[in-house]
């Protein structure tokens, strides 16, 4: 696996978008921090941006370098959750604002995933998560199920776990209003 990890973070620190997979499918990703790479996975998705992607981080010292605070009992929440989940926060900041949604939300997920957490750990930043396919059609559980048209338009396709197929769903969605309140957007 640190081969892979080392390779893939190579392609990262040039710009390069992946598709690789997460704790929840395969997904298309980037850094996090760089707009044109950003821009890059929204024509490849064809994608409007009013719908923007997730970040996925690998601890909770990275989600508050990206909003402004963090309500106590949305830790709790997140330590007790089992599966994956993703929460949007309102005050998103130090990313770039193709990434931020036009209410100035951010969703963000900290990944549990090993192969996530070395990529993280190794760039330093966190890394775009978007499913690997062309926006509103199947998003791809199984490394077989991605299309060749989003395989040919990345800079890498990570060499790792294309034989398995996650049993798990795409990740439990919240939002955290900027008055503290919890909403499921997806379950």
């Amino acid at each position: 696996m640190q081969a892979e990890v080392e390779k893939t973070v190579e392609i990262l620190q040039k710009g390069g978008l992946i598709v690789y997979p997460t704790d929840t499918l395969w997904g298309i990703g980037c850094d996090a921090t760089n707009k044109k790479s950003i821009e890059r996975i929204y024509q490849i998705k064809r994608r409007l941006h009013e719908k923007s992607f997730i970040v996925l981080v690998n601890s909770k010292e990275t989600v508050l370098n990206h909003v402004k605070e963090v309500p106590e009992y949305v830790w709790d929440f997140i330590d007790s959750y089992q599966m994956p989940l993703s929460v949007i926060y309102p005050g998103a900041h130090n990313l770039p604002d193709n990434i931020i949604a036009p209410d100035k939300t951010i969703a963000i997920r900290i990944t549990k995933d090993p192969f996530c957490r070395a990529l993280i750990d190794a760039l330093g930043k966190p890394l775009v998560s978007t499913s690997a396919n062309i926006s509103g059609e199947k998003s791809p559980f199984a490394f077989s199920m991605i299309q060749e048209e989003i395989l040919n338009q990345v800079d890498y396709v990570v060499n790792y776990k294309r034989v398995k197929i996650t049993e798990t769903k795409a990740s439990t969605i919240i939002k955290i209003s900027e008055e503290g309140q919890i909403e499921i957007i997806r379950n």
